[in-house]
């Protein structure tokens, strides 16, 4: 059986030029119009079509892929600029991203370095407590972590290809490796859209959902021989493919619908450029592509991919601003062009230069000495925030919650805690223990036991989300005294209720909700704390009551009102522009209280509003009795969760009288 033609290894200008155009649209969108391009999806093409050619005539002249070489030589064409560029943004970020910002950057960091930030994004994107996340300088090592995972596995996919074809097989080469990658395409595809549909966030940074674009460019590459079409077909198509890369970022949401069949748009124009050049004319695509200013722009692409986006996040911490004028994004592209080229010619050129074969000994030592510092300063960097969690302080001077009503007067003079750089791991212990809340898709019950678990008083079911939650530490604090049994039913981004909200809960939620209904009536707790409405919402859900009264003459339930959801992030806030974190209480609480303005509520409620523990009658406020009173828009820190258990008190024993 004839086997397919050998695809040919060559320059190919017109990629080089088609790199330096998905390069500028990438930063243009980014700097200007604030959405995302389609740029990506073009390198990840032009990946594969490369690799896959280069890699096959390789198999082909030796018989095998030397993996060791192979991994060397993709290491000092990334690895120069990549860690070159991580270790100055580490350094930067000290200098001038907030404190606040750290913990998400630290861990973004050594995600990149080790190449599996789109992992670490993707769990950020559907995890709810990093939801409050914002973008950090490093965010774009997401499109180099998938690349780098695909270098690393299509040696080990075109080896064992060959393998199965020559020996078990006995079938042409070529045409085995085809039909390998349109299986890969198929169902990489597939899945993209069904996760698309489904869960797109997740999807956008899923290496698998990606994995088709890859093998896209490696068929074009396998087929290129047999696609040649007449030159008026190939002007045709070759403007066609650069007008619809250009275009897509404006014709979709790229950012919210990527990377389903959507992505087949700036895929197909990359196709399209790939084909007109096999018979180009004049006043051609190629033409244009093939200019030496977009020849030099495309081989400085990935130094200015690299440099351009923190240049961009260090501009809007510095400038404290959401915005980029025209001047001030054209100095921020100038800047990025001009450190790729100065990086280029004297990091990445000289490691470029080497001869694999020949200088494996040098290559790793010159890789070593670019990798170990950047290791160092990530770890330094983690070690001193880790240093900084564990704050020590008097109590006394951080009565928060005690405050409020003069009974405590807090010190003068004292800096607020939690810290902006600890507030946002400021969680409640049982988020330290994934058995003990769920999580995401999962409609599972998991539950833990805190407090006086031997012989309690009284046992007490905290129910519902996040909300719910941040109450633990003002339940624990009080615990001992009370001799309670805290047993804990959490889920994010839920809520205790029959009701989806207007579809703001998902099936998971609702699914979980119905058992551990079941759950609590099977075993009922002495009293179930959950929350009485949604923040600033001045009534009580039908779903909420419908749910409180399956447990009418079962057990009490203890409602209280929900806090405010502040306008800006509070952490950020108070290190940015700390006297302006305060809001308006009309604008954060309705005047109604929302158990009075709701019928129909069941005999087995009492309720509690600690609403001016957040806001006194003019304002909600960031910090009280100085402490830290959010770990980001709406969750309560843990400091000041527990000053309120004191508060809470006496409420409690009113319920559980009863």
């Amino acid at each position: 059986m004839a086997d397919l033609k050998a695809p040919e290894k060559k320059f190919r200008p017109e990629l080089e030029g088609v790199r330096a155009v998905a390069a500028l649209l990438v930063a243009i969108y980014h700097i200007w119009i604030g959405s995302v391009s389609g740029g990506v999806d073009v390198f990840f093409i032009v990946s594969g079509y490369l690799i896959t050619t280069s890699l096959v005539a390789r198999m082909e002249r030796n018989g095998r892929i030397d993996f060791t070489e192979n991994l060397l030589g993709l290491a000092k064409r990334l690895f120069p600029l990549a860690f070159t560029v991580l270790l100055t943004t580490a350094i930067l970020s000290i200098f001038l991203l907030p404190q606040a910002a750290w913990k998400q950057t630290i861990a973004e960091y050594f995600a990149s370095i080790f190449y599996f930030q789109n992992w670490q994004l993707a769990n950020s994107a559907v995890n709810y407590l990093a939801q409050n996340n914002t973008a950090s300088p490093l965010q774009h090592f997401w499109a180099l972590s998938i690349q780098g995972q695909f270098y690393i596995t299509w040696p080990l996919i075109i080896t064992a290809v060959y393998f199965l074809a020559k020996r078990l097989f006995k079938t042409p080469v070529r045409k085995t490796l085809l039909a390998g990658l349109l299986v890969i395409f198929a169902g990489s595809l597939s899945y993209s859209i069904h996760m698309t549909s489904v869960n797109q966030p997740w999807a956008y940074f899923d290496t698998f959902a990606r994995a088709w674009e890859f093998s896209l460019g490696g068929i074009i590459a396998l087929l290129i021989p047999y696609l040649r079409f007449p030159k008026i077909v190939s002007w045709l198509i070759g403007w066609v493919g650069l007008a619809v890369i250009c275009l897509t970022g404006l014709l979709l949401p790229v950012s919210t619908v990527f990377p389903g069949y959507a992505a087949l748009l700036p895929t197909t124009g990359v196709i399209f450029i790939i084909l007109a050049a096999e018979n180009s004319g004049n006043f051609s695509v190629q033409q244009l592509l093939s200019t030496k200013l977009l020849q030099y722009l495309g081989s400085i692409s990935y130094g200015f991919y690299l440099w351009h986006w923190p240049l961009l996040t260090f501009y809007y911490a510095y400038f404290q601003t959401e915005a980029v004028s025209l001047l001030s994004g054209l100095g921020i592209m100038s800047l990025a062009f001009l450190l790729s080229a100065i990086s280029i010619k004297v990091i990445e050129a000289p490691v470029r230069n080497l001869n694999v074969r020949q200088s494996k000994g040098r290559i790793t030592k010159v890789l070593a000495a670019l990798m170990v510092p950047a290791l160092v300063a990530g770890l330094s960097w983690n070690a001193f925030v880790q240093a900084g969690a564990n704050e020590v302080y008097a109590v006394e001077d951080y009565p928060g919650a005690g405050a409020v009503k003069g009974t405590i007067i807090p010190a003068e003079d004292v800096e607020p805690l939690p810290s902006p750089l600890t507030a946002e791991v400021d969680l409640p212990v049982f988020y330290g223990d994934k058995e003990c809340s769920s999580y995401g898709k999962s409609s599972e019950v998991k539950s833990c036991s805190y407090g006086v678990t031997e012989n309690p008083s009284a046992v007490i079911a905290l129910v519902g989300g996040s909300h719910s939650g941040h109450w633990f530490p003002a339940l624990e604090a009080i615990a001992e005294e009370l001799q309670l049994q805290i047993d804990v039913y959490i889920k994010d981004a839920c809520r205790f209720t029959t009701d989806d909200l207007g579809g703001a809960l998902t099936s998971a939620c609702m699914e979980w909700n119905e058992k551990v209904e079941e759950q609590l009536l099977e075993d009922p707790p002495d009293l179930l704390f959950t929350t009485a409405n949604v923040q600033e919402e001045g009534f009580v859900p039908a779903g909420y009551i419908e749910r409180w009264e399956n447990f009418d003459g079962v057990t009490e339930i203890f409602a209280v009102r929900d806090n405010p959801k502040m306008p800006k992030d509070i952490p950020l806030c108070i290190e940015k522009t700390p006297g302006e974190c305060s809001a308006p209480r009309d604008d954060m609480l309705s005047s109604e209280v929302p158990w009075e303005n709701t019928e129909g509520l069941p005999g087995n409620v009492s309720f509690a509003d600690l609403s001016d523990y957040f806001c006194d009658a003019e304002v909600c406020h960031a910090i009280v009795g100085n402490v830290l009173v959010y770990r980001d828009r709406h969750h309560l820190t843990t400091l000041y969760s527990e000053t309120l258990g004191p508060v809470l008190k006496p409420y409690l024993e009113e319920a559980l009288g009863k």
